[in-house]
């Protein structure tokens, strides 16, 4: 077998989509007004209204800590709290920023299966303490597709939203794979976010070939109050904004943001299959998007390794590999990692 050109770590090693550089490099070819006022941010912000099939409000962001950051800040007061699930990127990637730009908001991380929240246990969660010695309960966070690959439907995210909207907590959800998602349930972006109840989205560009960039969009207008100020505040204003916002225009424009998606899913489906066949390995959780848990042989593992294969297994805490597939993954990849895994 050749030596594979990509591996498995994470859709954030993969390189800029084509559509995303062309737009890019197009939009380098004159001046612009700063700050957004160009027209690539008003495209931008266009396709993204058009996507999800109403008038939200969009907000482009350098990256994914900034955009979920910022977007609790703008729910919640500083004795507030948020539930997520205790795996959720909020909990164990971002440093402590929900709270430093939310100035004292906590995490409520509460345990899931597959690392999907339940409405009933959002329940639980929020009422458990409501008196003045404990935050209060103010907002929801959903990871979508979750941190362990799997995704929520419309109904479940329906079912949460309408707890969550009864408890007066707003729903916000963490969409880094948002594309991958879409594209493995075959809906409608609309129909799992403001159809089903969520007020704002942080809306995932990198993992899906941007070469950085995400966008929070509030369904809910009313909650997007001051947000400008915020993003300046915490740093993550563009004076070049054009050259955050024209990617989105080329992923955007002609679809290439749920194709480069639903390849994605394809490979992941693929080295899926490819796993299930091998002795000893074993599928740790269902695959929804473009991501697979697997638990190897020790033995294999190690062999992987050693051939130069890059992928994490601390993601998991039973240690399974969670090997990601990205926009650029080919066929080729996942034969030769399956090849490798078979011999080592």
């Amino acid at each position: 077998m050749t030596t594979p050109r990509h591996h498995f770590a994470s859709d954030n090693c993969a390189a800029i989509c084509p559509e995303a550089l062309a737009a890019f490099i197009e939009a380098n070819a004159e001046h612009a007004p700063s700050y957004g006022a160009d027209a690539w941010t008003a495209e931008a912000t266009r396709l993204i209204r058009e996507v999800f099939e109403t008038d939200c409000e969009v907000f482009f962001v350098f990256t994914g800590t900034g955009a979920n950051s910022l977007a609790l800040a703008s729910l919640c007061e500083s004795f507030d709290g948020v539930i997520c699930a205790e795996h959720a990127h909020i909990v164990t990637d971002e440093c402590g920023a929900p709270g430093f730009f939310a100035h004292g908001t906590t995490l409520t991380p509460i345990a899931t299966t597959h690392g999907k929240l339940a409405a009933g246990d959002i329940v639980r969660a929020a009422t458990a303490r409501r008196d003045i010695h404990h935050s209060r309960a103010r907002a929801v966070s959903l990871t979508q597709s979750t941190e362990f690959g799997t995704v929520y439907s419309a109904p479940e995210i329906a079912e949460i939203a309408a707890a969550a909207h009864g408890l007066g907590l707003a729903v916000h959800m963490d969409g880094a794979r948002f594309a991958n998602a879409v594209a493995g349930l075959g809906t409608t972006p609309r129909a799992i976010t403001h159809d089903a109840g969520v007020d704002v989205l942080s809306l995932g560009g990198t993992k899906n070939g941007l070469p950085f960039g995400e966008a929070v969009v509030f369904f809910d207008r009313d909650l997007a109050r001051h947000f400008e100020y915020r993003r300046k505040q915490g740093a993550q204003l563009a004076s070049k904004m054009r050259y955050l916002s024209a990617p989105w225009v080329g992923l955007l424009r002609a679809g290439a943001w749920l194709r480069h998606a639903s390849h994605a899913n394809t490979m992941a489906a693929a080295l899926e299959r490819g796993l299930r066949e091998l002795p000893g390995v074993t599928i740790a959780h269902p695959r929804g998007a473009n991501a697979v848990f697997a638990t190897l042989p020790p033995a294999m593992e190690t062999a992987l390794r050693a051939k130069g294969w890059l992928f994490y297994s601390d993601v998991d805490p039973s240690g399974a590999a969670r090997l990601m597939c990205s926009w650029d993954s080919s066929a080729e990849d996942v034969a030769a990692f399956l090849h490798d895994a078979r011999e080592p």
